[in-house]
């Protein structure tokens, strides 16, 4: 009895749940995802836009146009005297200039290989020897050739560089036409120019020296010509001598010092200043 009622009961139970409504769900299937989430992110755009808009921003500044500065002429003169085409400016970490071997070294002839960076010079030692020497190689005892440039080479010596210039000191022949006419009968064939040689009198005798002062101190020797020994050491009128044998010029007494090595079989480096460049001169003295 009890079980039949029991029964009676869900059947009736069952019924009435199936005559409910039932609320409508939806489904989203995989294409309807996608929609509501590009909806999404386009919102946050929207959102981010509105509020770049409204956003106020920082003020950036003056905009009133500037007046440009113009260097006056001393000041650009200034920096034409410091440029040299020769990149034979002073050393950034040392701030000073290249120091010039008192050596008695001759540099008669350097070759550069642009392809290894590396090359070669003919030196000719104190004896009178010349050689040719590659980078790497040991000129004399101690001293090593260690680079090469167009006008000069760099030595090392003891640890430190020094740098010697090509010679100077005597001007270069001039070389015979090839439209010259044969010698003949009546005809004269020119010879090439023979500079004068430089003796220790020719120097005191040809060129002049004169302190130039700056700021109530000797900076430097100021050079004339008197003879023709002159032109042919390869100074030029209104060069300065800077600095001699790798010394700066600071006093008289370096005037009085270059005096006195102006003497037979001297070699004596110079580093002169012309207008707004750096030449470096070597002289040869002769013997008496």
């Amino acid at each position: 009895m009890p079980s039949a009622i029991t029964d009676s009961i869900r059947a009736r139970a069952a019924l009435l749940a199936r005559r409910m409504p039932r609320a409508a769900v939806p489904r989203l299937n995989g294409f309807a995802a996608l929609e509501w989430l590009v909806l999404a992110l386009l919102a946050v755009q929207i959102a981010r836009l509105i509020w770049a808009v409204v956003t106020p921003v920082s003020s950036y500044g003056a905009w009133t146009g500037r007046q440009a500065v113009i260097p006056s002429v001393a000041e650009r003169l200034a920096l034409f005297t410091r440029f040299d085409p020769f990149f034979r400016t002073p050393d950034a970490a040392t701030g000073g200039s290249p120091v010039v071997t008192s050596l008695a070294l001759t540099v008669y002839g350097i070759r550069v290989n642009e392809g290894s960076g590396l090359g070669s010079a003919i030196v000719a030692t104190p004896d009178g020897i010349q050689n040719s020497f590659a980078v790497g190689d040991e000129i004399l005892p101690g001293v090593k050739l260690k680079a090469v440039a167009f006008d000069h080479i760099v030595i090392e010596r003891g640890g430190a560089e020094e740098t010697v210039f090509l010679d100077q000191s005597q001007a270069a022949p001039v070389a015979a036409s090839d439209a010259q006419p044969a010698s003949g009968p009546g005809q004269t064939v020119p010879q090439n120019i023979v500079p004068q040689s430089l003796t220790p009198a020719a120097i005191k005798s040809d060129i002049g020296f004169s302190p130039r002062t700056e700021g109530g101190r000797v900076t430097g020797l100021v050079l004339s010509p008197k003879g023709p020994a002159f032109q042919s050491a390869g100074f030029q009128p209104g060069d300065i001598v800077a600095q001699i044998n790798g010394r700066a010029i600071t006093s008289l007494a370096d005037l009085q010092a270059l005096q006195s090595q102006i003497a037979p079989g001297a070699r004596i480096s110079m580093m002169v200043e012309r207008g707004a460049t750096t030449v470096p001169i070597a002289l040869t003295l002769q013997g008496s």
